[in-house]
């Protein structure tokens, strides 16, 4: 059994995960290696999920009955979970939502419909990224349509970089937000934040970040980044899908207008106005994800219980293993960073002429789980050339020997086309 230096006790920590277990295909143990889509839920959360439904189930903040203070109870103390994890300085900064996706578009419809100075229209500038999730683009693209705004974008150099070479005419006087990936789903790529961001501050244009492929991977301090929104999801971090956050300035939230609009983000309403209650309830309309947000916070506390610092390594040590046994493959080319330093645990390749999808089946075949495709980014795969590419993602639980797996599925892929 390969051994590498900073690994965790993933014998230990995969008695947690009750999916790890299973047989797919005949007997083939399951070789998960797709956690850049979703992560696994450990039994911590899914006991904390069925426990909530099955002793606390009740809508949340106006019951007076004994359900309904225990489940807002749990709800609440779920945000102070997340605000301590992220380090924000304040849990009111804390907004649920159902995914980074929404999180992402309430931004977009925030800055849209606001007054000034936030305001987008068709003076101002949007700028992003040639590697963003679609997620972090079509927003921006139809408040862009939406108001005229102009969208520039950073492009990408051939190993898989930003190139920040014109960052001071990208990112200028016009320009009112900066919404950037934190850590590339598809390249695996680790941004430079403290360039974006200086230079956004220089001109007075808010950052938002997308945390998605970060938060579940490494220490997130959202005062540290110096960002004014930061997004992120549960279903990466070993919580329920359902559930994403987005954490914003205090003062930003206080002036922003609300996104969605309905029960409970009020304070009064009548036939002529609304008056709207303050954040974060402000953005969080209707009944919220209750029983997620309890997951959520049973998987910080699950993560919290390893620590990020040791996931991190854990995960660099992994990566650093991968990438090595992966260019020992013939024909197979790396899409993004070829070492392990300032990137993250997904490893997009092509194989050869092999298409993507038949490389994924074949690995399928033998219990290997890998993504295949865009990975809702396709301007990347327009940038490199390439149909779509094949993912390999790791996280806490993944292990040297599922590389070595994956390797030799990956030889098994090559001598089966021939």
């Amino acid at each position: 059994m390969t051994q590498l230096p900073g690994l965790l006790d993933t014998e230990a920590l995969r008695k947690d995960f009750p999916i790890l277990d299973r047989q797919v295909h005949d007997g083939k143990k399951l070789v998960y290696l797709d956690n850049a889509a979703t992560s696994q839920k450990p039994r911590q959360v899914l006991d904390a999920l069925n426990e909530y439904y099955e002793r606390y189930n009740a809508n949340v903040h106006r019951g007076v009955h004994v359900l309904a203070e225990e489940a807002t109870a749990l709800y609440e103390g779920a945000r102070d979970k997340v605000a301590e994890f992220i380090n924000a300085p304040s849990r009111d900064e804390v907004i649920f939502t159902k995914n980074a996706s929404e999180s992402l578009n309430l931004v977009a419809n925030m800055l849209g419909w606001a007054d000034e100075p936030y305001r987008v229209d068709h003076e101002t500038e949007i700028v992003i990224t040639e590697m963003e999730h679609h997620s972090n683009i079509v927003p921006w693209q139809l408040l862009a349509q939406r108001t005229g705004a102009k969208l520039k974008w950073f492009g990408l150099t051939d190993d898989g970089r930003l190139d920040l070479s014109n960052i001071d005419e990208v990112i200028n006087e016009k320009t009112k937000i900066v919404s950037f990936v934190l850590v590339s789903n598809i390249l695996g790529t680790q941004n430079p934040v403290e360039a974006i961001v200086r230079r956004a501050q220089e001109v007075g244009a808010l950052v938002c970040v997308d945390a998605s492929q970060a938060a579940p991977h490494m220490p997130l301090d959202v005062q540290a980044l110096q960002a004014d929104f930061v997004a992120f999801t549960g279903h990466k971090m070993c919580g329920p899908t359902g559930i994403g956050v987005l954490w914003g300035r205090q003062e930003l939230l206080e002036d922003l207008p609300p996104f969605l609009g309905g029960g409970e983000m009020i304070e009064t309403v009548s036939m002529h106005s609304s008056t709207y209650a303050p954040a974060p309830h402000k953005f969080e309309a209707g009944t919220p994800p209750v029983a997620q947000a309890v997951g959520l916070g049973a998987a910080i506390d699950y993560l919290n219980s390893i620590g990020m610092d040791k996931i991190l390594a854990h995960e660099h040590a992994l990566t650093e293993y991968a990438v090595k046994r992966l260019l020992e493959v013939p024909d197979l080319r790396i899409i993004g960073p070829t070492t392990a330093e300032e990137r993250g645990a997904a490893i997009s390749f092509t194989l050869g002429d092999i298409h993507p999808h038949d490389v994924g089946q074949v690995l399928d075949e033998q219990g290997i789980a890998v993504r295949v495709g865009h990975h809702c980014a396709r301007p990347v795969c327009l940038r490199y050339g390439i149909p779509a590419t094949t993912r390999a993602s790791f996280y806490l639980y993944s292990t040297p020997a599922e590389i070595d797996a994956l390797v030799d599925g990956l030889e098994h892929v090559r001598n089966f086309f021939g």
